[in-house]
């Protein structure tokens, strides 16, 4: 049975006001981010898409806090060195809210690529997969995400097509790319597994 399950709650401030991204099927849409702070003191700065419609009404300023409720989508950006995957959270609804930082995301698909499995400089075990959920009109988003410890070796063992489903929240990271001219900082964005299921009774883990 094929389960699909692409859900993500964020809470946290505003960084960058709404700016014009692209217009599609008649509906505008905004892109802006959003800072979230994890526990240890790190702050993610994660990029939110949000149409004209969920927008309307909401007088917002670069402090204010929110919450978004929505889904991770990717897109395959045709560049100059290549085709780029872009993330963002694809905003559903958007409302002003008080309260502790939240980055909650939900995500149940197949894998699409053979995993990574590595070890950090630290030595901690790290499992890479892309995971692939479907959604509407036979169209599918291409989310990488990272597992750690006994479930990276599990995840290692995994064949793309398996099934998997995890928890965990959405996060971004730095990184030096090195090009034929030099080098760049870049931004990765991915999703940090805390939970994962590889089973049958893969949404138990939703409960």
């Amino acid at each position: 049975m094929e389960y699909t399950v692409n859900k993500t709650l964020l809470r946290g401030t505003l960084a960058v006001l709404p700016a014009f991204s692209h217009e599609n099927h008649m509906r505008r849409f905004y892109r802006f981010a959003l800072e979230v702070p994890r526990l240890s003191g790190a702050v993610d700065v994660l990029p939110v898409i949000a149409a004209q419609d969920v927008l309307d009404g909401m007088d917002l300023f670069s402090g204010d806090q929110i919450e978004v409720t929505g889904q991770i989508r990717s897109f395959n950006s045709k560049a100059q060195q290549g085709h780029k995957l872009i993330l963002s959270v694809y905003a559903e609804s958007l409302t002003t809210a008080e309260g502790a930082p939240e980055n909650r995301v939900q995500l149940c698909g197949a894998l699409c690529k053979p995993p990574v499995y590595r070890r950090t400089p630290l030595g901690r075990e790290i499992c890479d997969v892309m995971l692939a959920v479907s959604r509407a009109y036979h169209r599918s988003d291409y989310i990488p995400c990272i597992l750690w410890g006994r479930a990276a070796q599990e995840a290692a063992a995994l064949a793309p097509g398996a099934a998997l489903a995890l928890t965990g929240r959405m996060q971004s990271r730095e990184y030096v790319k090195v090009l034929p001219g030099g080098s760049e900082k870049r931004v990765a964005y991915e999703v940090s597994a805390t939970r994962s299921a590889f089973s049958d009774d893969l949404l138990e883990i939703f409960d």
